[in-house]
């Protein structure tokens, strides 16, 4: 472990996620310290990212979500210092980024994720409910943590859910509303994590309830049938090889009352705050927080 040499955890960021990869990058920072690490602090909203090389780093380890931090741009700076980091490649977490070239890749791989289409303000909206059905998603394309979504009920609410939307995003998209269950799957390296059935209140696992809420029940291990977790697990490996992704991750679906899923969306640096859910899936998995983080600064590579 002590060949890892100074590391540095990438924390803070410019995009709308700052807080939550504050609060993730706190955590990594802490245990890698107590596991006797040399790791610091590094917010590339403060420093020139290119200082990294300049002051000896290593490894980094990326806790930043969002833009700027989870779609490939620092991982593309990273690769160009020959820097070793954790988690998706550039293309990969470029892909995964953007809600609409993850969902054409699954769809031309075979892996089942709602209808969609991109809209703007021009858009027809009675169409668009028409084509689609309600309820629906109106989401920023290139946004995490449900920043900018909305279930829309009415048609007449489109315009306003677009609005909403394109404050975080010029690129916005509407998607089909699949009922179910609320899954997710982490997972680590090669092999996915225990899923974890997500019960939010009024079924609404927005921001607050994501990160702060303490009435959202997390449900690990899920309850189902040890051989359809273990498909559903298949699958979420299945959806993470289409992208290219490495290293660690999370997708997230939803199962229908059928038992049929559909994937929503692929994560490539997840949240690592007390409220998240791939430490959680690592601790029924026989692995301690510390452990996770070590393990995944293992898996650290360049390119």
């Amino acid at each position: 472990m002590s060949g890892f040499g100074k590391i540095a955890v990438l924390m803070g960021g410019l995009s709308a996620e700052r807080e939550i990869s504050l609060m993730s990058g706190g955590n990594v920072l802490e245990a890698l310290r107590k596991s006797g690490m040399d790791a610091h602090a590094f917010d590339p909203a403060q420093r020139e990212i290119f200082e990294l090389k300049r002051d000896g780093f290593a490894r980094v380890f990326i806790a930043l979500h969002g833009r700027y931090g989870e779609d490939g741009t620092v991982q593309g700076a990273l690769e160009l210092m020959r820097i070793p980091y954790t988690g998706s490649g550039v293309m990969a977490s470029a892909l995964a980024m953007d809600k609409v070239r993850t969902k054409m890749v699954w769809t031309a791989a075979g892996i089942p994720t709602p209808r969609f289409e991109v809209i703007d303000a021009k858009s027809d909206w009675a169409s668009v409910a028409g084509r689609l059905g309600l309820p629906l998603i109106v989401k920023p394309v290139r946004e995490g943590s449900t920043i900018g979504l909305t279930k829309v009920l009415r048609a007449a609410d489109l315009p306003q859910a677009y609005a909403a939307a394109a404050k975080h995003d010029p690129l916005v998209m509407a998607e089909e509303f699949v009922g179910g269950e609320e899954l997710t799957a982490g997972f680590l390296g090669e092999t996915a994590l225990p899923l974890i059935r997500i019960e939010a209140p009024q079924g609404n696992y927005d921001y607050q309830n994501k990160y702060f809420s303490d009435e959202t029940k997390y449900h690990c291990p899920c309850g189902l049938p040890d051989a359809e977790e273990q498909r559903i697990r298949g699958l979420v490996m299945k959806s993470a090889r289409a992208l290219g992704c490495a290293g660690w991750g999370r997708a997230d679906l939803i199962r229908r009352a059928d038992g049929s899923v559909q994937l929503l969306e692929m994560n490539t640096s997840p949240g690592m705050t007390g409220h998240s859910l791939v430490p959680m899936a690592a601790r029924q998995a026989g692995l301690s927080f510390n452990d996770l983080v070590l393990r995944i600064l293992e898996l650290a590579h360049v390119g």
